[in-house]
């Protein structure tokens, strides 16, 4: 293993039940933890700024958004990337004129936003009202290419669809990161989605040939339980670091690039692609 082909990934898992300060503050913390164990690419949990909101319906809510430009928050995440010297994606719940997004600004390791990217797939359903607040992002899925690697980023609900991730690969990803809020199903209580959840993601590892980063929330917010169980995997989908289910804390993992990439060729799975079959995915 060459040092210099070496990232050290990390997820940041914790409760967040609010308010706004002591939320930052505590994932603040958390990075710092990270970057002192090695990581240069630190991934927080989706929506960390405060409680999940979109457990319910309510318009108060939208008092929250704020426009990507000038957000104090994204704000504060680059003074402490650039501080560090880690990439940080921080997910934040965007206003743009009237519209609203469920989005993610990457900031690479001296600070600089390398742009937004917007939640593409939306859920609905009960305790995930998501369609109420958020409009279907209109930016693509990218490769964000920050000093430590080149990032894929998707939120949540995104990390189930394989066409994401095969997108984020296709756009030059080496490493798939995926900031999430899930747990339990107010509709089904007797559903336990965790290791569907993690399957999945394993799936998008193996069959892409890239290292994953999934980081949850953990905590009892009004009666929604979310499972953490943040992790990271390997290009092969064997998990290299995990959380608990109800722990807070850093999940730290290397993984060597330089090894990844030439597992990926091997394997031939962007050799053999035959998109001149796949017509009926865009139907």
């Amino acid at each position: 293993m060459n040092p210099a082909d070496d990232v050290t990934l990390a997820a940041v898992q914790c409760a967040l039940p609010g308010p706004l300060h002591a939320n930052l503050s505590k994932v603040e913390a958390l990075v710092r933890e990270a970057a002192r164990r090695g990581a240069a690419v630190v991934l927080p949990p989706e929506l960390f700024e405060g409680p999940y909101f979109c457990a319910e319906e309510k318009d108060e809510f939208f008092a929250w958004a704020k426009p990507a430009e000038g957000h104090p928050t994204i704000a504060r995440f680059s003074g402490l990337a650039k501080e560090l010297g880690v990439a940080i994606p921080v997910s934040f719940f965007e206003r743009s004129g009237h519209t609203y997004y469920n989005s993610l600004a990457m900031i690479d390791v001296d600070g600089r936003v390398m742009g937004v990217y917007r939640k593409s797939h939306i859920p609905d359903g009960p305790g995930y009202e998501e369609k109420f607040y958020f409009r279907p992002g209109d930016t693509g899925f990218r490769a964000w290419r920050a000093k430590p690697a080149a990032l894929g980023v998707g939120i949540c609900w995104d990390q189930w669809f394989p066409e994401a991730a095969r997108a984020m690969l296709l756009a030059g990803a080496d490493v798939l990161l995926y900031p999430t809020a899930i747990g339990s199903e107010p509709g089904n209580p007797s559903l336990d989605t965790r290791d569907l959840w993690r399957r999945a993601m394993l799936g998008h590892a193996v069959s892409n040939v890239a290292p994953l980063v999934a980081a949850n929330r953990v905590g009892n917010e009004n009666g929604q339980v979310f499972y953490g169980s943040s992790f990271i995997a390997n290009q092969r989908g064997e998990i290299l670091a995990e959380l608990s289910r109800d722990e807070e804390g850093v999940a730290v993992a290397t993984v060597d690039l330089a090894a990844v990439r030439r597992e990926r060729a091997a394997w031939g799975f962007f050799r053999d692609r035959r998109p001149d079959l796949y017509g009926a995915l865009t139907t």
